[in-house]
């Protein structure tokens, strides 16, 4: 099942997203496979002040264990997390519903 997991920083939280980019990338990389999409908000200025993941899980209880296990949450970076299930209905310029 498809899951966004939308992740907003706390307010001048970025030398904490700094300092756990690199524990960051490592963890999504043992879920490429599951990952559709993964990329941070930006602000008006161009400067990171979120996350926005795209997961394909078994369920919500795997989709939030996923959003909890990221360093990112581990540190204590976002102000709030969403998680909310979605439904395909275009991919690679096609409807596929």
């Amino acid at each position: 099942m498809l899951f966004a997991v939308i992740c907003t920083d706390r307010p001048n939280a970025l030398e904490t997203r700094k300092a756990t980019r690199e524990q960051h990338l490592a963890f999504l990389s043992q879920y490429k496979a599951a990952i559709q999409f993964a990329g941070p908000q930006l602000d008006v200025n161009g400067a990171p002040c979120g996350s926005l993941v795209l997961i394909d899980v078994q369920d919500r209880a795997a989709a939030e264990g996923f959003a909890a296990a990221d360093p990112y949450a581990q540190v204590g970076l976002f102000e709030s997390v969403v998680i909310r299930p979605l439904r395909t209905v275009f991919r690679d310029g096609a409807l596929v519903e």
